[in-house]
């Protein structure tokens, strides 16, 4: 079992899917909070360009038979697990590595961690998917239907995401004015993104045939 399935606050650890965030004790840096949305700037470019979410990429003809979804490569896997039933390693790796990279830097979009996102070192945000025994774990025709029995998971997601945002904005207050991020608030938002990323591992990256559990933990 890798280190980050033991992860603190109570994280569905038996998941294939688990995120944890170390909380900054120290506290964060005013300024750079302050001016967050300029300095994010350089990183979502390349985040952007990686995940294909910039200069239209993504929107033309050219990009759907690559069956990309943010960059995750999905409609190939889809098809892999229903005729061949295997789940590429590489494949995998590529979309493992780009759900890290990208949840770095939603987490400093967030104002979670202070520290810039890097593309490839961990840093405080520890994100671990398992890779599936696809013959054995995964069945070849539920990724056809996965969409709809994630609805309900859609529709809370979509609840608690207003509620996430609005905890960004008064955290980013609170930090301005005294250097800390409210400890429920970032309990709270970092749970939203734990939620998310399990719909996303069940859903998109086809990693699991787990139903996703109804929790921020």
């Amino acid at each position: 079992m890798s280190d980050t399935q033991e992860m603190a606050g109570g994280t569905e650890s038996g998941y294939p899917a688990r995120l944890d965030i170390e909380y900054p004790e120290s506290g964060l840096n005013r300024v750079k909070t302050l001016f967050r949305i300029v300095l994010i700037i350089p990183i979502a470019i390349v985040a952007g360009l990686v995940t294909g979410q910039i200069g239209g990429i993504g929107l033309d003809d050219s990009e759907s038979w690559r069956g990309l979804v943010g960059g995750a490569l999905f409609l190939p896997t889809l098809l892999m697990l229903l005729f061949r039933r295997k789940y590429p390693r590489w494949w995998f790796d590529w979309n493992f590595e780009l759900t890290r990279f990208t949840t770095r830097v939603g987490a400093y979009l967030g104002l979670l961690r202070e520290e810039y996102p890097s593309t490839d070192e961990e840093q405080a945000v520890r994100l671990d998917l398992d890779y599936p025994d696809a013959s054995r774990d995964l069945n070849r025709w539920l990724p056809l239907v996965k969409w709809i029995l994630a609805i309900p998971h859609y529709i809370v997601l979509a609840i608690l995401g207003i509620g996430a945002i609005l905890s960004v904005v008064i955290a980013w207050f609170a930090i301005i004015f005294t250097g800390r991020y409210p400890r429920s608030l970032f309990d709270f938002v970092v749970g939203v993104n734990r939620w998310g990323l399990r719909v996303w591992a069940y859903m998109w990256l086809l990693i699991t045939d787990r139903y996703p559990p109804f929790s921020l933990k």
